[in-house]
């Protein structure tokens, strides 16, 4: 910003550090990207085997009002849809390695995170603000007035662009996005339960109204929605 006195100009450099939050159990703030949150590493090895984690998966609509970390919603986001080796191969396979899911993820009460819809991006493992704001009542209102919903401190939106589909298997897309869809739906189950968490795939929604609320771009369609607790 430039101020004129006289002839001579005085300049003036603000430089606004937005860290914020996000510094909370290993979140980062990058400068010139307040919004962007990376997360903490996930963990690849845990205390529960995947055996007992199958045996222990239920559909959990009950949570306590114990917030969750953003450890933990390093886990999730990642055994949704986070990757796996330098090739950017993911937890969930993929028709062709296309890749046609979004993952967002709607906070209420998480901690490091201020409310809002942020979009989780894979490859750099963190979650970008799409919209701020408090919207998880709003979000069970689209979801058939389904209240407990709304009781969860964050809740998981799965969404696809069908399209990255079906350049390559054309009418069989829609087929392929759907199977992948429940590949990271089922992930996300068995992370929960490793986590001492719980959830529920709920696709009971309006379309266009969640899609409205979330401020997906066009070609982005959700398809389910995983709210997450402590199991009460």
């Amino acid at each position: 910003m430039a101020v004129r006195i006289g002839q001579a100009q005085i300049y003036l450099v603000v430089a606004v550090a937005a860290l914020g939050a996000a510094h909370i159990e290993g979140g980062v703030a990058h400068a010139g990207e307040p919004d962007a949150v990376v997360l903490p590493a996930p963990q690849r090895d845990g205390e529960r085997s995947v055996e007992a984690a199958l045996a222990r998966r239920r559909s959990i609509r009950d949570y306590t009002d114990a917030p969750l970390s953003l450890a933990a919603v390093s886990q999730l986001v990642w055994a949704a849809q986070g990757v796996t080796d330098a090739d950017g191969r993911r937890t969930a396979p993929s028709a062709g390695g296309l890749y046609p899911l979004d993952l967002y993820l709607v906070a209420g009460e998480v901690t490091g995170l201020r409310p809002g819809v942020y979009r989780y991006e894979p490859r750099r493992h963190r979650l970008v603000l799409h919209a701020a704001g408090e919207l998880r009542g709003p979000l069970a209102e689209a979801a058939l007035e389904q209240e407990w919903v709304a009781e969860a401190p964050a809740i998981l939106v799965l969404c696809a662009v069908y399209q990255r589909t079906a350049r390559k298997y054309g009418r069989r897309a829609p087929r392929y996005v759907h199977m992948e869809v429940g590949h990271a739906a089922q992930n996300v189950y068995l992370q929960a339960v490793s986590l001492g968490l719980g959830t529920s795939m709920v696709g009971a929604f309006r379309d266009e109204p969640l899609a409205r609320l979330l401020s997906l771009p066009g070609e982005v369609v959700p398809l389910g929605v995983m709210p997450v607790g402590k199991p009460r």
